[in-house]
This record gives structure tokens, C-alpha cells and sequence, in this order.
């Protein structure tokens, strides 16, 4: 019987335990800058990224320190485009992981500044021997996750979701924004555990089908949540996707149809793991604990 909340939390205490070893408090002058990277990872957060980073190399019995490295280096790349997306500039949020947002709490200059710190630390994390001794293993950990973050990925999907507000679109539409926005780091974390033990042609797809299904119906669930959720359970502002007119799922297609369709991407998520075996038992978990949480 798998115990999803265990794992999570031990999951958590071994990824913050890592970013505090990549996060030392420096003495000179880029003190500043670090403690605004420090207050945006190490504020809390689900680390789902990294989680399935974790139990994606433990299919392959990946070595943990390799694991948790990657994991590190997910959720820095996750937590940098946050600190960047609440800027004013972009959603103007002020609240984040239940605390103020980095730009509140530092300085527009200095979220940005602490923004690209974490991108490229992120980049020396994995390009680091402690990460894998295999030079080309390593490049392609790199590749994986700057083509995840970039203009193809993460950054196109927000390219796209800002110029959708007060826009109209349809479903097509919607989810290629959010295969990339949301569910291209979401694929890259289960690539990542899985490169790293150079996984078989059949194990990829099968992770590969459960992550495009798994990201999607988190934006579904997300996008709910910022309807009828409160900010004080999920630590930050709610409505404000109405309140700035971006194309969403229950915006497109009602509450009721945007809840069936996230129990159905659940179900599809859950039959890709087929051929992975009893092994997979924590990602089948976690798409259910996804579907069903409340904040």
C-alpha cells in the first residue's frame, strides 16, 4: 500500500535539504540577490516537479544523490519562472506560497536578478560530475531541461497565455498553451529521472503519455481552484484569472465538464503506466492525489 503523503514529505525534506547545500548564504556582495533565491525555493511549495523526478529514477534504480541533483535543478527552473511571472510585468501577483510574492519582498530588480540565478544554477547543477559521471549523459540532462524551459516549452506557453487574455480561444488552443506552459516541466522531471539510467524505448512513451495527461489535468484542477478555492489553503490569490481574462479550462467549458474531463486525463495517466509494472504505484498515486486535492 503506497503512502503518496510519506513519500511526499520525505521527498520534500531530501530535495530542500539539497537546494540549502546549492543555496549557502554568501558573505559578499551578492548576498542580496542569493537571500531573494533562497526566500522564493526554500518558502515551500508542492516540489510535484521533483517528486517525479525522484520517483521516476527509482524505476530505474537511479543512485538518489543523481536524483535528488536533477530534482534540485527542476524545481529551481520551476520556482525562477514564478518569481518572474508575478512581476508586474507579467500577472502582478503579490502572493506566492503563502508569503509575499520576491518582487514584494525584495525589489522588481532584484527578483529579476534572482529569477536568472536560479535558471542558470540550475544549468551548473546538472552539468556538474556529482550529477552523473557520463559527460554525454550529462549534455543531455541540459538539452532536456533548457528545451523544457525555453521558447518550444515553458516560455512559449506563457508567451501564449499573455496574449490570450480577453482574447477568445478554444479547447485546441488552450491546451497547447498549457502542454507547454505547465506540462513541459512536468514531462522534463519524469525525463530527467528516467536519463539519467538511460531508460528503454517502451518505458520512455509509457512516462511520456502518463506526464502529458498528468500536467494537463493540473492546470485543469488549478484553474479550478482559482475559482472556488481560498488563498489562504493554497497560498495564493484566487479569481485572478477571471479578473485578468485568461482563456481557462472552466472559463472554456464550465465547472462540472472541466472536473469530468481532469478524472478522465487521471484515468489515461493511470493505463500509460501499464508497462512500467507495480513499480509505478507512486505516479499512479500522484495523478489521483492531483485530481482530488483541494489546494
Amino acid at each position: 500500500m503506497i503512502d503518496l503523503k510519506r513519500e511526499l514529505r520525505e521527498t520534500e525534506a531530501a530535495v530542500n535539504e539539497t537546494l540549502e547545500r546549492l543555496l549557502p548564504r554568501p558573505e559578499g556582495l551578492e548576498g542580496r540577490v542569493v537571500e531573494a533565491m533562497r526566500y522564493a525555493t526554500l518558502a515551500g511549495g508542492k516540489r510535484l516537479r521533483p517528486f517525479l523526478v525522484v520517483a521516476s529514477a527509482r524505476l530505474f534504480d537511479v543512485p538518489e544523490l543523481a536524483a535528488l541533483r536533477c530534482a534540485a535543478a527542476v524545481e529551481m527552473v520551476h520556482t525562477y519562472s514564478l518569481v518572474h511571472d508575478d512581476l508586474p510585468a507579467m500577472d502582478d501577483d503579490d502572493v506566492r506560497r503563502g508569503q509575499p510574492t520576491c518582487h514584494v519582498e525584495f525589489d522588481d530588480a532584484t527578483a529579476i536578478l534572482a529569477g536568472d540565478a536560479l535558471l542558470t544554477l540550475a544549468f551548473e547543477t546538472l552539468s556538474a560530475p556529482a550529477t552523473h559521471r557520463d559527460p554525454a549523459v550529462r549534455c543531455e540532462l541540459i538539452r532536456g531541461l533548457a528545451v523544457a524551459g525555453g521558447p518550444a516549452g515553458m516560455v512559449g506557453g506563457q508567451t501564449d497565455d499573455l496574449a490570450s487574455e480577453f482574447a477568445e480561444g478554444d479547447l485546441d488552443n488552450l491546451e497547447s498553451i498549457h502542454r507547454r506552459k505547465t506540462g513541459a516541466m512536468f514531462l522534463v522531471a519524469l525525463r530527467l529521472g528516467a536519463s539519467t539510467a538511460a531508460a528503454d524505448a517502451q518505458q520512455q512513451a509509457a512516462l511520456e503519455q502518463y506526464g502529458e495527461k498528468l500536467g494537463l489535468a493540473f492546470q485543469i484542477i488549478d484553474d479550478l481552484l482559482d475559482v472556488s478555492g481560498h488563498q489562504a489553503e493554497i497560498g495564493k490569490r484566487v479569481k485572478k484569472d477571471t479578473d485578468r481574462g485568461k482563456l481557462t479550462f472552466p472559463g472554456l467549458l464550465g465547472v462540472e465538464e472541466s472536473r469530468r474531463r481532469a478524472v478522465l486525463l487521471c484515468d489515461d495517466a493511470c493505463k500509460a503506466l501499464a508497462p512500467l509494472g507495480s513499480r509505478a504505484s507512486s505516479l499512479e498515486a500522484l495523478v489521483r492525489y492531483v485530481v482530488e486535492r483541494n489546494h
